[in-house]
This record gives C-alpha cells, structure tokens and sequence, in this order.
C-alpha cells in the first residue's frame, strides 16, 4: 500500500512568480543556485538572458518573467536559478524565490482552467490543490519550441569554443612567455 502511495506522489520545487506560486518536478532539477555573471549573446530570443559557467559546463538562462511576458522585476536577494533539463539541455530559469521542495499527490492535480493563469496554459502541466494554495505546475518541455531549443544549443557550442580557442590562445602566450624567461640570462 506504501508503495502504491509513492507512485501517486508528486515531489516539487515550488518557486514564486509575481504574486503566483509555480512548481517543475523535482527530477527535472539539477540545482539551485544564487543569480551568477551571465554572458549575453547577440542574437538570441529577448527572454534568453546570457549563458552562465556553472563548473565547466555552459548553461542558457532563461528569465521566465519575459517568456511569460510577466511584468518585470529587478533582481534582489531571494531571486535564484533553477537549473534543469528540458528535453536533452540543461537551462536555468530565472525565478522571483525558490520557497519549498513538497510532495503533492497526483489526485490533487486539476487540469490547467483557462482563466487562473496569467501565462498561456500550452506551458503549463496541472494546478495543484495543498490546503487553501494553489501551486502551477509547469510543463517545461513546452516552454521552448525546437527551433529555440536548436538555437540555444548553436549558441552555447560556439561560446565553448571560443572558449577552448581563448585557452590555446592563453595556452600560446604561456609558452612563449616561459621560453624567453628560459632563454634570459
């Protein structure tokens, strides 16, 4: 019976938007982390921040105030990035305040009503009913289109090799360097 249970349960990172309260499933989430220096890059969609160096790897931002045409808010001390996977990348997504990991069960979850969202429903997985809350549940495999999804991943290959360019560069420059302090007397 206990495990029947398990299987009904859904775990969440709940996080707040404007006045809202959204979740993505735990398993989508990597981590959470505090707003780092973010590299923009020309071209991309307007709710494409940057991308980030999370430990080596390079990872797109996304402000999801923008891609929900949200109004807009300056960061502040309870803003983070939720890293997670959508589809086959990894993408952090800009979010007000990350309040809370809870588990809600699948017979809590209602159907997206047209009318309780400021957001189009096409992003959204469900609303989740925990006492008097309601918490969004997004579907964040719909929150990019191919060709964005496409797009990110064009950017972020020729920004890791730049990169590993700048590192040869850097690589070069150390060599020639150590050969003239060899060769000084």
């Amino acid at each position: 019976m206990a495990e029947e249970k398990k299987m009904k349960d859904l775990q969440l990172v709940v996080f707040h938007l404007t006045d809202e309260e959204y979740a993505v499933p735990i398993t989508q989430v990597h981590e959470i982390i505090k707003p780092a220096e973010i590299t923009h890059i020309p071209g991309m969609p307007d709710f494409v921040e940057g991308v980030i160096n999370l430990r080596g790897k390079v990872i797109p931002i996304i402000d999801i105030r923008k891609r929900f045409n949200l109004e807009q808010k300056e960061q502040d001390e309870e803003t983070r990035i939720v890293v997670v996977d959508v589809g086959v990348q990894t993408v952090g997504l800009v979010v007000d305040a990350v309040t809370e990991v809870l588990r809600l069960s699948t017979e809590a979850i209602d159907p997206v009503p047209v009318t309780i969202a400021k957001i189009s429903s096409e992003y959204l997985k469900g609303i989740g009913k925990l006492k008097e809350r309601l918490i969004i549940i997004l579907d964040i495999e719909k929150m990019l289109t191919e060709i964005e999804k496409i797009s990110l991943e064009q950017a972020r290959e020729k920004l890791v090799e730049v990169e590993k360019k700048d590192e040869v560069i850097e690589e070069i420059k150390q060599e020639d360097i150590d050969k003239k302090e060899e060769s000084q007397p």
